[in-house]
This record gives C-alpha cells, structure tokens and sequence, in this order.
C-alpha cells in the first residue's frame, strides 16, 4: 500500500540555541531541513551577540527580519541577473537575424542572387 501525499513523515530532531525541536518532514527532505535550521541557529546566534535583543521571540523576530531582507536582496539581484541575459539574448538574437536574413543588415540593400538583376 502507498503512502498518502500529505503525510508528513516522521520527527527529525534539530537544535537551535540549544533548544531541540522535533520536526516533521520526509526523509528526502531531511538533508534540507537539516541545512535550514544550522542557518537559522547560526543567524540567531549572530543576532544574539550583536546585543541590544532580549528574550527569545525578539531575537527570532529580528533574525527572521534580517533573513526576509537577505531574501529580498537575493530575489532583486536574481531579477537584474535575469533581466541582463535576457537583454543580452535579445541583442543576439537581432543580431543572428540580421546576419542571416538579406536586407536586414546593416549598410545597405541586399544583393540579388547571382544570374538576377534587381527591378
């Protein structure tokens, strides 16, 4: 018998700030969650020493902020990226156009096959 979609797996033990959660997750998704919460307790414990943050709902509160804007950046930096090789293929594609299709080039007219006079 097969497993339903929605099941959610079984708990998979993380730490962060000391603290153990039991997650469910599938066991393919295990490496990922593993990956996330070493990120998240390492950007806790950063905002952590940067002082200035009391009690443990702030300090998720202000590391959650700062990942949402570290987010935000990568998103804005992906879409630039995207927005010039898009641009740039364009610009190529034109290019391809130009050169293989007669008249389009640049310079002038196209000439006429080898036999034929122009009207």
């Amino acid at each position: 018998m097969s497993e339903p979609v929605d099941n959610p797996g079984n708990p998979v033990g993380v730490t962060i700030l000391d603290k153990q959660y039991l997650i469910h997750c599938q066991d393919s998704e295990k490496p990922s969650l593993h990956a996330a919460a070493d990120y998240l307790d390492q950007k806790m414990r950063e905002v952590r020493q940067g002082g200035g943050v009391i009690g443990a709902e702030r300090l998720a509160v202000m590391t959650a902020l700062n990942l949402a804007a570290e987010l935000l950046a990568y998103k804005k930096k992906n879409a630039d990226y995207t927005d010039k090789v898009n641009d740039t293929l364009e610009r190529l594609r034109h290019k391809l156009d130009a050169a293989v299709i007669p008249g389009q080039q640049t310079g002038g007219a196209a000439t006429p096959p080898a036999g034929q006079t122009e009207s």
